[in-house]
């Protein structure tokens, strides 16, 4: 990816022109390595988000509302102390280093006015955000490094910060396309490493990308032609220009099914015709697009993991249970003999004795054929025949039981199947968070917390609304399913769900109107996308109209059950992009 010193540097001023000047009014630590910050100036109001996630460290504004925890972590509160009403007097780059400062004027708890710095570092998973005084003097910061993780540069309070060592490397804003075209093709090594090694505060990926121009992609950068190298040098001075006047294209590509390969702030020409290209207005819009989707279902998937863990654990287990339970009914099959040994040692008590470890006697069962039945000696014929009927009852218990204890387990394993499909599509905390209570309340998990928690409100179901205008509503998990298809959908309203697997309930709302042939089709792919099927080419979904489900007494949450229905075969589509 190229957020490298270059982008950063045309970053800084294109954050400096808005957020100069502004006061902090909000300080957020939406997770352990994320701040969002709330400045306000003359103009409007703007989030600017800072990241020192490892695998994608970034600074950028955001238009996105982040769920913020319940409770401010400590640094969260030692940030609104130090930096709370703030104003920001400068953003800087250290040369083309991935390193951003930006400079408040703040308030300390005398009311004197003191510098503070809070510098962003890029790096990989090296990336930090340390809060630092007016002498550089560390405060405290995201990650703390002591010397048992780095020998040579600690990040601790009360330390000196210092600057990462800075690399042996061109500026292209003070050295000339000559200067530097001379010192790229004196390696003898490929053109794009060579660029990279040469060039302060560029990308591999941006290298590529100007070998790729200069048409030296596989060459050695010692072993271009002329032509190439008059290429190079104009290539070299284009971005020098680019970065000087910050001419900026800011450009995302993507492949044929959407996913993002790379972005900068000049258009790509490597991926030719492959790539899908989309330009944005501004580099931190391009930012956020590029990330967001990303870090939000990282973000998700981060604070479920302990639901995740839990669900497939117990889902492995139920698995095993009930393998092992179907092994036991299988040795139940046994019984009717049983009970048939004891019935014929009855019909025959005139004739047999004690003493003998087998009886030998017809069996009126199978036409009159001999059979040999197992017995104690020291038993007489009527206490063999009791024991048998015994054995009989006991087998009799227990296949019940565990015929009972399967279908308890089979119901278990199908709704914690369906618990995971909603942990998997889940894309907020407080999804999360209904899901977790969902869980607690069937006693699948323990109540986490202490004493009475305020109530919150249930969220909604999700809305479409299909390309003819009719609603379309998706529960978001069980006990909303229940809610939407048994309580708030009228009877006459359409009801989707995939095919015996896990998945939504989506309900088309008719309104008294006949529902449209589009509108059908709209929400069966809804339901095939809001469900396990969702990666599939296609998959079957079962439509019916509401009045038709039914829910069996002490089912678990969202198991409804219908005999009078239709199927089509859809492809699941987001709606959006239906």
């Amino acid at each position: 990816m190229a957020l490298d010193g270059l982008y950063l540097n045309l970053l800084t001023r294109e954050l400096k022109s808005v957020l100069l000047g502004a006061k902090v009014d909000k300080i957020y630590q939406t997770q352990k390595v994320e701040l969002v910050f709330t400045m306000r100036t003359r103009t409007g109001t703007y989030r600017l988000l800072m990241s020192a996630s490892g695998n994608s460290p970034r600074v950028h504004l955001t238009t996105h509302q982040i769920e913020n925890p319940a409770n401010p972590p400590m640094l969260c509160m030692l940030l609104r102390k130090q930096l709370g009403g703030a104003t920001l007097l400068d953003i800087r780059q250290e040369g083309f280093d991935r390193i951003i400062t930006f400079v408040f004027s703040a308030v300390n708890e005398l009311g004197d006015r003191v510098e503070r710095r809070l510098i962003v570092e890029i790096m990989a998973q090296y990336s930090n955000i340390i809060l630092t005084d007016e002498n550089n003097v560390i405060i405290d910061s995201v990650k703390r490094v002591d010397a048992s993780k780095s020998s040579v540069r600690q990040i601790l309070p009360g330390l000196l910060y210092v600057f990462p060592p800075s690399q042996d490397k061109l500026d292209i804003s003070e050295h000339s396309p000559e200067e530097i075209t001379g010192k790229i093709i004196s390696k003898n090594m490929k053109l794009s490493k060579s660029i990279l090694s040469v060039l302060q505060g560029i990308s591999p990926s941006l290298a590529d990308e100007i070998a790729f121009r200069a048409g030296g992609s596989e060459s050695l950068a010692s072993e271009l032609n002329s032509r190439q190298q008059e290429k190079l040098k104009f290539e070299i001075e284009v971005l020098g220009n680019i970065v000087k006047t910050q001419a900026v294209s800011p450009t995302a590509v993507s492949n044929s099914d959407g996913k993002l390969l790379d972005f900068s702030f000049i258009p790509f020409t490597r991926y030719g015709t492959a790539g899908i290209y989309t330009s944005y207005e501004s580099l931190s819009e391009l930012l956020e697009s590029f990330y967001y989707e990303r870090e939000r279902l990282v973000r998700t998937k981060a604070k479920a993991e302990d639901l995740f863990k839990n669900i497939n654990s117990q889902i492995e287990r139920l698995a095993k249970k009930i393998s092992n339970q179907l092994l036991e009914l299988k040795e139940c099959d046994t019984r009717e003999e049983k009970k048939i040994f004891a019935e014929l040692i009855n019909a025959n008590l005139y004739r047999l004795q004690k003493g003998v470890s087998v009886y030998t006697v017809e069996n009126y069962y199978e036409d009159l054929k001999t059979v040999d039945i197992p017995v104690k000696p020291e038993l007489t014929p009527a206490e063999n025949a009791q024991r048998y009927y015994k054995e009989y009852r006991k087998l009799r218990t227990a296949k019940e039981k565990r015929t009972e204890l399967i279908t308890q387990g089979q119901e278990d394993l199908e709704y914690l199947k369906t618990v995971l499909d909603e942990l998997n599509r889940a894309e907020t905390e407080k999804e999360i968070g209904e899901i977790r209570q969902e869980l607690s309340q069937g006693g699948f998990i323990k109540h986490k917390g202490q004493g009475k928690q305020k109530k919150s409100q249930p969220l909604p179901p999700l809305e479409f609304t299909s390309p003819d205008g009719f609603k379309v509503y998706v529960g978001r998990n069980n006990i909303q399913n229940d809610k939407l298809s048994l309580k708030t959908a009228a009877k006459s309203d359409m009801w989707f769900h995939i095919q015996k697997a896990p998945g939504s309930h989506v309900i088309l709302s008719l309104e008294g109107k006949e529902p449209t042939e589009r509108a059908m089709e709209f929400a069966a792919e809804t339901a095939a996308y809001f469900s396990s099927g969702r990666d599939s080419g296609g998959v079957e979904v079962d439509y019916t109209p509401v009045k038709n489900l039914k829910k069996p007494a002490g089912a678990k949450p969202g198991f409804v059950i219908y005999y009078v229905y239709n199927s089509v075969l859809v492809k699941p589509k987001k709606p959006e992009e239906a």
